[in-house]
């Protein structure tokens, strides 16, 4: 059975940087059968993160075919990735559009990732569109099977990494000319063999 996603909308309290309470509206997905499950769910799992009172203003299905996380990632991005197939009868090519979800820190990053995911793909596709989503956290199902207790750690692994700062070096690389080098070694295999 595959994966219904839906997206809640939670309006809460929330203190700004500043330290100035407001109340904010952001979306979850949340993994569910039903939409009475969805809503029973981001109740159990929003009354773990708010304190206070909060409330659901909408529910809708998601148009997602598959949520990816990635490590040292902390925002969203949407990706609409065109599935190209060619239709022997009429000679046409024809493109049929899915939504994925996946987690990044910019829009390059959100491409890369999703030619990552993209990666095994049989057939031609391209990817036209990638914007950031206003999502804030995603909750996948878990049923308690044993099973899916490893994959879903995995996710949430995956999901709550924090982003790593690179690093700058204080000394510069050395650098070495590949034709160099590849002289080099044939030069020192050559003395070997003598």
């Amino acid at each position: 059975m595959s994966a219904t996603w839906y997206e809640c909308k939670v309006k809460y309290r929330k203190t700004d940087d500043s330290g100035v309470q407001r109340v904010t509206t952001e979306p979850y997905l949340i993994d569910a059968v039903s939409y009475t499950e969805a809503e029973s769910r981001i109740n159990e799992e929003m009354s773990a993160y708010v304190s206070e009172e909060f409330k659901i203003t909408n529910i809708k299905v998601a148009n997602f075919a598959e949520i990816y996380p990635f490590e040292n990632s902390d925002r969203w991005f949407k990706s609409k990735i065109s599935l190209i197939a060619y239709d022997e009868e009429s000679g046409k090519e024809r493109k049929s559009n899915m939504y994925v979800l996946v987690q990044a820190n910019d829009v390059k990053e959100a491409f890369d990732n999703t030619n990552v995911v993209m990666k095994n793909t049989m057939g031609d596709y391209t990817i036209p569109a990638i914007s950031e989503s206003p999502i804030m956290d995603v909750f996948p199902y878990f049923s308690g099977d044993e099973a899916e207790l490893e994959k879903l750690e995995r996710f949430n692994t995956l999901k709550d990494s924090i982003p790593v700062e690179e690093e700058e070096t204080e000394a510069p690389l050395e650098t070495v000319n590949p034709i160099e080098a590849d002289l080099t070694s044939v030069a020192v295999g050559s003395e070997e063999e003598e």
